[in-house]
């Protein structure tokens, strides 16, 4: 591995590579009037320019090879074509004018092209679009992407389901490198605030070919925001207000770049009291949030590099029984309070037709706990106090991984990837209770992967082999090893139909807490019994994907059946310690199946106005017939919306929103039946100018009946206590 970075290093001169320029227009193809303001991008590059006045563009210092190019703008179908550089031709591009929504790059899968050009399916939605519904959190709004669902305890602490699968079988990346903070946790939440981030892609399925180990069950996948374009500077600001919380969030970020240098920071802040129901106020769900991210890159032909930082810092409250009822901010015991550190590198050496990425992730999760016992006063503001408390749980988890691939040079139809991933990490306890043991887990991957295309289909395939080792402390030492395979098909019927196939198979090897737990575990009520003889689990899933897309209709139905043998489960044994049940981690295989439909309806001449309608359904079986824990209810969602600009208002956007969810009568042998609910939304925002800038107003409500309810996916079920009521939320965002 040294060699090969001694290698690259020696690649990644910039000065030896031909610098290339490009230039074009844009117009309307029905009109030919030059289009203003479209946007130009090269996704492998990650540069871009903006049409002008004259539908005209310019990009500079690009490096000899094929590179495709984006261009979009509201109100036109998005445009894709490969360019290879060194090339002296200009680009006269013309636009289909198309009430369907922009298509962005999907930058999760390996080769980053468009949703339309992908074989596997992306789910992808703007941060901007969570916040617009009204979202609190960052784990909160990715519920409203289909097939995405979240365990929670209040409002604070989410943790993504992917199609019935959550915990170490969902991944997530941020910045570009897999997120580690304790997720085994029942009660561990995301870590990450939503400010700088731009948008969210879920794979739904096995995406251990590209991701390893804990990809079993998907990826949810964050992207940064991006550098300001070369030659440009940006600022703005937001401000975001709760009711139910009586809280907010704020953030602010500059960003600037010149022709090879850029850089970027944004902080945030945000506090929320205990949330409200339409009966009472659920005590200690109150949280406090502070986030900083800051980024450096630079980028010459030949070579781009990027530097990002990230340190969130949260105190969470974990509810309980409830007691005083009062709109004070800071949480008291039992709390949390976790520091997430993420420094990321990503870079690009550019060959004469190929290119290597490298991405590397250093990660620190400070992870403390403070239970009741360790202070006198349990419902007291504790803002004197906090710093004088002893932690009763205390990790340390350090990981170091790293991505390297090389893209081969074109062959032909092929599209080839190859490359090596890896992580090493150490967990350390500090406090005087231990939930997992000091223990250094070191994982190890190869992988291939080609996209072959054909006139109106594409071929995706890829193969990998992963080995994992963990070395606990105590002595026991376990090593795990997986292959496993993709292979997709893409193809279109009469030019409005695409229907994609994808069979692929993924593994999760077991985490600590499931091998060597042996105590209880706070906030669950339960002491716990580690497995050390625990096997991979390993599934193979088959999807289908079909989506009729014409100028005013869309319509898609995805279904999908997920075998996983030697699932890992937690029962009861009827047994009892120090009068808490006694819980074992066994294991069987399991079924897993479901899919999701919806239709899109935009009426001609009718534009403006959307019929959205969406079903989601996913059902969980162990091989005896019983069914799994933690599997989301059926539900639909009904959503009419408008989108239009005026003179005054650009981008005037109004909704209305029906979430309906069904009752979950199918249960695992320790969880209870959920009834069945309805919760009403709605909202409406826009962009005007203020002293010549642009200012986003948005306001939304969600559970405007306040409705009492309780999803079936709640930590908090188990004490009959609600879900959030009604909350409207009103964000500003000012860009200078």
């Amino acid at each position: 591995m040294k060699h090969i970075f001694t290698v690259l290093l020696l690649l990644a001169i910039p000065s030896i590579y031909a610098q290339n320029n490009l230039k074009g227009s844009v117009v309307d193809k029905n009109t030919t009037e030059p289009l203003i303001f479209a946007n130009i991008y090269i996704p492998q590059l990650e540069k871009g320019a903006t049409t002008d006045f004259d539908g005209n563009f310019t990009l500079s210092n690009i490096p000899n090879g094929t590179f495709p190019i984006v261009v979009s703008i509201m109100g036109y179908e998005t445009f894709s074509q490969n360019i290879t550089f060194p090339s002296t031709e200009q680009l006269h591009l013309t636009l289909i004018p198309s009430a369907i929504e922009m298509e962005e790059i999907i930058i999760s899968t390996p080769f980053h092209k468009l949703q339309s050009e992908n074989v596997m399916k992306v789910e992808r939605e703007t941060v901007a679009n969570l916040k617009a519904k009204g979202a609190v959190t960052l784990a909160d709004g990715i519920t409203t992407i289909a097939g995405v669902e979240s365990i929670t305890t209040g409002v604070s602490i989410g943790k993504p389901v992917i199609r019935g699968l959550s915990s170490n079988r969902v991944l997530v990346y941020t910045q570009g490198v897999r997120l580690e903070n304790q997720q085994f946790g029942d009660e561990h939440g995301l870590g990450l605030s939503d400010a700088g981030i731009e948008s969210v892609e879920v794979i739904k399925g096995p995406a251990s070919l590209l991701y390893g180990s804990d990809a079993l069950g998907g990826v949810l996948y964050l992207n940064p925001e991006r550098f300001a374009q070369a030659n440009t500077d940006k600022a703005d600001a937001s401000y975001n207000y709760f009711s139910s919380t009586k809280g907010f969030n704020t953030d602010a970020g500059y960003k600037a770049s010149g022709e090879n240098f850029k850089f970027l920071f944004r902080g945030s802040l945000a506090e929320h009291a205990d949330y409200n129901t339409a009966d009472y106020r659920v005590t200690n769900s109150r949280f406090r949030e502070q986030d900083f991210k800051t980024g450096l890159g630079y980028q010459k032909s030949g070579f781009k590099t990027e530097l990002r930082y990230n340190i969130n810092n949260s105190k969470l409250g974990i509810p309980g029984e409830l007691g005083e009822q009062n709109t004070n901010k800071t949480p008291f015991l039992p709390f949390q309070e976790v520091t997430n550190h993420v420094l990321s590198s990503k870079s690009t050496v550019f060959l004469k037709n190929s290119s290597f990425d490298i991405s590397l992730g250093l990660l620190y999760n400070d992870r403390k706990e403070f239970e009741d016992h360790h202070h006198d006063n349990d419902e007291g503001d504790m803002d004197d106090d906090h710093d004088h408390l002893e932690a009763a749980l205390h990790m340390k988890l350090k990981t170091f991984n790293y991505d390297v691939k090389y893209n081969l040079p074109t062959l032909g139809r092929f599209e080839t990837i190859v490359g090596v991933q890896g992580m090493t990490q150490s967990n350390n306890n500090y406090g005087e209770e231990q939930l997992i043991p000091d223990a250094t887990t070191n994982d190890f991957g190869v992988l291939a992967t080609s996209h072959i295309h054909f006139e109106n289909s594409d071929i995706q395939i890829g193969a990998r082999f992963d080995h994992r080792t963990i070395d606990v402390i105590s002595g026991l030492n376990k090593d795990f090893s997986s292959f496993n395979g993709a292979l997709g098909y893409k193809t279109k019927f009469f030019e409005k139909i695409t229907s994609r196939i994808n069979f692929a198979s993924g593994y999760r090897a077991p985490n600590l807490a499931e091998l060597t737990s042996d105590g209880t575990h706070e906030g669950t009520n339960r002491y716990e019994i580690g497995n050390e003889n625990l096997k991979n689990e390993q599934n193979f899933q088959a999807d289908l994907a079909l989506e009729y897309k014409s100028e005013h209709i869309e319509v898609f139905a995805n279904a999908f059946y997920n075998k996983v043998n030697n699932y890992i489960f937690i029962s009861p044994n009827g047994e009892f310690i120090e009068n808490t049940p006694v819980y074992n981690y066994l294991q069987a295989d399991a079924n897993l199946y479901g899919g999701e439909i919806g239709l899109h309806l935009h009426p001609h001449p009718l534009d403006w106005l959307h019929l959205e309608s969406s079903f989601e359904t996913v059902t969980g079986k162990q091989k005896n017939d019983s069914y799994l824990p933690l599997i989301p209810a059926n539900s639909l969602t009904n959503t009419l919306r408008v989108e239009f600009d005026t003179k005054s208002v650009q981008k005037l956007y109004g909704f209305i929103r029906l979430n309906s969810y069904f009752k979950q009568s199918n249960v695992s042998g320790f969880e209870t039946p959920t009834d069945g609910y309805n919760l009403l939304g709605a909202g409406f925002g826009g962009t005007v100018l203020l002293f010549k800038n642009n200012l986003n107003i948005r306001v939304s409500g969600s559970n405007l009946t306040d409705k009492t309810y309780i999803n079936h996916l709640s930590r908090l079920k188990s004490d009959g206590i609600y879900n959030i009521g009604r909350n409207i939320s009103i964000g500003l965002t000012y860009t200078l």
